[in-house]
Parts: structure tokens; C-alpha cells; sequence
């Protein structure tokens, strides 16, 4: 009877080894937590639970924030690219040439010192005098250039006006001499073939000059 009782009880045994070892592999495929704490509030969230469902490594920041360039165990400010300079145009030929040109025109140097004003005008009055005009004629010539430079060979107008004439621009006087900036005589010169053209003689020009303030 005892050699029985050992033989019918050998399988249960077996059985009850295996169901306890399936039962715990059971449990731990189904939940591998199960030993913590059912307290729900204490599990691990899900992945996609976490960050708003975003990836951990692709968070995405607020506009407020200062971007960075991050390198390992240091970071440093990231700079904003900086503006592509403009090109700055090229002038043609032509217009190099009229800028050297209004520039001649206008920027009249002065590389000699005036003459006085007395001395331009006794030359004056005998340059007259070889075109046939009287004393009544310089006298008018010499109110109209008192008005007009002073009888100042460097006298300048920021409109471009320049020397005794105040020829516009002054590099017109250059028709008579290359001195035209700095000799009176070739003011004078120049001024009353401008007179004589325009007014026939000096009086005329003093009276146009006298009614309508320039000549």
C-alpha cells in the first residue's frame, strides 16, 4: 500500500510544479509589473504619453526662446546670419566722364592769389576802351561786377557761378584761356563777350541787372 500511494502521488506533484512555474511566466508576459504597487499614479507612463505624444529628442520649444547650438558639455549662442552686403553699382564710361566733367565745372580751385580789385579794373577800363567804350560804359561795368564778385577772380556761387563774371558754370571761360580760374584778364575777356552778345554793351547789362537782380 505505501509503494501505491508514492506512485499515484508522484504526478500530482509534477503537475503542481508546472502549473506554479506557468502561472508565474503567465503574470510576468501579461504584466511585468505586476509586483509594484497598483497605484496608477506610480506606473511608467507610456512614451507616447509623455512630451505631449513628441519624440524626447525632437521637443519643441516656445517662440520666446533663445536658440542654441548645443556641443557636448558646452553651448554657445547662435549668431543670425549676417546680411548679404549690396553691390555697389559700377558707373559706365560715360557717366565717370560727366561726373569728372561737373566736378571740373565746379570745383574752380583757386592756385594763385587775387588781384586787387583795383587792378582788374584799370585793366578793365583799357580793354575798353580798345572796343570803342567810354568812361559812361566802364563806369556801368564796374556796378555791375561790384554787385556780382566784387571783382574777385575766386568769387563763387554754390549754384556753380564763379570768378569776376561769375560765369555759369565757370569752366566756360576756359573759350578764353586755360587760366580762365585764376588771371583776371581772361575774366574780363570772356565777360564782355558774354555782355556784348547778350546786352550789347556793359549799361545794358547793369540795367537788366538793376530790374531783374541777376544778368
Amino acid at each position: 500500500m505505501h509503494n501505491s500511494f508514492k506512485k499515484k502521488s508522484r504526478p500530482i506533484v509534477v503537475l503542481l510544479a508546472v502549473a506554479a512555474i506557468a502561472g508565474f511566466v503567465l503574470i510576468n508576459l501579461v504584466n511585468p509589473n505586476s509586483f509594484a504597487t497598483a497605484d496608477a499614479s506610480l506606473q511608467f507612463a507610456h512614451v507616447t504619453d509623455r512630451y505631449a505624444g513628441q519624440q524626447p529628442q525632437a521637443l519643441d520649444v516656445g517662440a520666446d526662446y533663445q536658440p542654441v547650438a548645443v556641443q557636448r558639455d558646452q553651448f554657445t549662442a547662435a549668431v543670425p546670419p549676417k546680411p548679404t552686403p549690396k553691390p555697389t553699382p559700377t558707373k559706365t564710361p560715360s557717366q565717370a566722364s560727366s561726373t569728372q566733367t561737373t566736378a571740373t565745372a565746379t570745383a574752380a580751385a583757386p592756385v594763385a592769389p587775387p588781384a586787387a580789385p583795383g587792378t582788374a579794373q584799370a585793366w578793365a577800363k583799357t580793354y575798353l576802351a580798345s572796343l570803342g567804350m567810354g568812361d559812361d560804359q566802364f563806369n556801368c561795368l564796374v556796378s555791375l561786377w561790384n554787385r556780382e564778385s566784387g571783382w574777385n577772380v575766386h568769387a563763387s556761387n554754390p549754384s556753380g557761378a564763379y570768378g569776376i563774371p561769375q560765369a555759369l558754370p565757370g569752366s566756360k571761360m576756359s573759350s578764353a584761356g586755360p587760366d580762365w580760374q585764376n588771371n583776371y584778364e581772361t575774366q574780363i575777356k570772356w565777360g564782355m563777350g558774354y555782355i556784348t552778345g547778350r546786352y550789347t554793351n556793359p549799361c545794358g547789362a547793369w540795367g537788366h541787372s538793376q530790374s531783374t537782380g541777376w544778368y
